[in-house]
């Protein structure tokens, strides 16, 4: 497994929320993260269908375009009861002629729940798969996942996407109203994360 030397990572995302959450995670280890958009890199087409493919995408367009070592993810909500949907797709739910929009995106969610009479409780997961791409084309890949259900009416502010309808299991509070700090300890990121700093950074 390849170690990353430098102390400059672009992080190839142009969602500002999971910039701050990425850059958080990788401050303990003296790297400067820093994103695609800040950088002015394109926003490569999604074509896989799957977070490692999608992920590798990203990835490789970042590093080769910055010519520097480069992060992406994948990620996203998976519901039992809609056939683990919306998985990859679940940043195109939110897609309107305006912007992204997850309070259509979620609200779109449960009415199919609804719809379908799922029973309770309404079991999902976010998964992300990261990969750390460098310019000469290597790169390697790191997958987490964190199991809860879906609640409604949605409950907090403070995370983003589907944040406000998942109760992680053993947790009172949503994604989208634990602390910054308290979901980075715990998400599908951070399990993910923790495998990518044994692997290339510890």
């Amino acid at each position: 497994m390849r170690r990353f030397a430098g102390d400059r990572l672009v992080v190839a995302t142009h969602n500002r929320g999971k910039l701050e959450e990425i850059a958080a995670l990788l401050a303990p280890c003296g790297v400067t993260a820093v994103g695609a958009a800040e950088l002015g890199l394109p926003e490569p087409a999604e074509t896989e269908t799957t977070f490692l493919g999608n992920a590798r995408i990203k990835a490789h367009a970042a590093a080769r375009a910055a010519g520097l070592p480069a992060l992406a993810d994948d990620s996203g909500i998976e519901v039992d009861a809609l056939g683990g949907a919306p998985g990859v797709h679940t940043a195109d739910w939110a897609e309107t002629p305006a912007g992204r929009d997850f309070v259509q995106a979620m609200t779109r969610t449960w009415r199919l729940l609804e719809d379908a009479r799922a029973p309770e409780p309404r079991r999902a997961r976010f998964r992300c798969t990261l990969v750390l791409a460098w310019p000469d084309g290597h790169d390697e890949a790191f997958d987490g996942a964190v199991e809860g259900r879906i609640v409604w009416p949605m409950r907090g502010s403070l995370g983003h996407g589907y944040d406000p309808v998942f109760l992680p299991d053993g947790r009172d509070l949503t994604f989208g109203e634990m602390d910054r700090w308290e979901k980075n300890r715990i998400s599908h990121r951070a399990v993910a994360f923790r495998k990518l700093m044994e692997g290339c950074f510890t």
